[in-house]
């Protein structure tokens, strides 16, 4: 009799469905996708942004996206990799880190559509709620064209309060963007009071939480100091201070609204010869003549 292969085997029957790729990644929330780019069909094709944030362990990424057939199209980006460019040269990854990259996100977003001028944001950045403005004609404002709207995506990331995700919210918000949202989720926020204290959240924004625990950090040192403490070598290494970090933010921000293009860094070279670990390739010639410089070493060695 014939081997007959078993098509319809047990794992045929199964019911299990795989999840998508970027799912099981943990980088694409479908189901909130799936809310955030459906368009009316009244819109005309009308593309529908979203602001999207994602943080890595080394990096802050802030992205204006809409969605097309062929798949998601980036209008602007900007990461935090970028900001030594502007004046920050350490803490990459922290609350007022993700507030600067939000800012520089938002004003080459604006300046590349030519907008920048007409929707400069805040004036001054003191960390209160201002309600994102959605029509042309708001409360309060002046009569003029319909400011550019998106809105927040955050992927599987944890909606905490104080997360670094409405760090780069806040900064995309003063720097022009209306992206809707609430303040409930901002550091300083009393759910008891239902209120926002601003001044905890401004000093979020320029790096006050931040200076606190290198102020701490210094107190340890001095009370121990046989411990090794390595949190601010790299601020110690850069010559910044606790008392010397609202000052940088503040520079910083003034830097990307005054020129938020992309600035090329030149990579600094390599120090000395770089080590090649692969074998360079021999021509025939070579090879025949190292052949013959072993055989000679070979009878050298047996006297011969």
């Amino acid at each position: 009799m014939p081997f007959v292969k078993v098509l319809k085997s047990k794992s045929y029957f199964k019911r299990y469905q795989v999840k998508y790729r970027r799912r099981r990644e943990g980088k694409t929330d479908y189901r909130a996708r799936r809310t955030m780019v459906l368009q009316d069909k009244t819109k005309y094709n009308q593309p529908k942004y979203r602001f999207v944030v994602r943080i890595t362990n080394r990096d802050v990424t802030c992205q204006v996206v809409h969605s097309k057939i062929a798949g998601d199209e980036v209008l602007q980006a900007a990461y935090s990799h970028e900001l030594p460019a502007f004046g920050v040269p350490v803490g990459l990854t922290n609350y007022a880190a993700a507030y600067c990259t939000g800012l520089l996100c938002a004003r080459r977003v604006l300046t590349k559509i030519g907008v920048a001028n007409d929707f400069q944001g805040a004036k001054e950045v003191n960390g209160a709620f201002k309600a994102a403005r959605t029509k042309a004609t708001d409360e309060g404002e002046e009569e003029g064209r319909f400011p550019f709207k998106a809105i927040l995506d955050i992927g599987l990331a944890r909606t905490t309060t104080g997360a670094r995700i409405f760090g780069a919210l806040k900064g995309a918000v003063d720097g022009g963007i209306a992206i809707p949202h609430k303040p409930n989720r901002f550091p300083g926020f009393n759910s008891a009071k239902g209120e926002l204290d601003a001044k905890v959240h401004r000093d979020h924004i320029f790096g006050g939480h931040v200076a606190a625990y290198m102020k701490q950090m210094d107190e340890l040192k001095k009370s121990n100091p046989d411990e090794k403490i390595s949190q601010f070598d790299a601020f110690a290494k850069n010559k910044i201070a606790a008392g010397d970090l609202e000052a940088l933010y503040k520079k910083a921000h003034a830097a990307i609204r005054a020129d938020p293009s992309k600035t090329n860094q030149k990579k600094k070279a390599p120090a000395g010869k770089r080590k090649a670990f692969n074998q360079k390739a021999l021509t025939g010639k070579e090879r025949r003549d190292a052949a013959k410089t072993k055989v000679a070493a070979g009878r050298k060695a047996l006297g011969k």
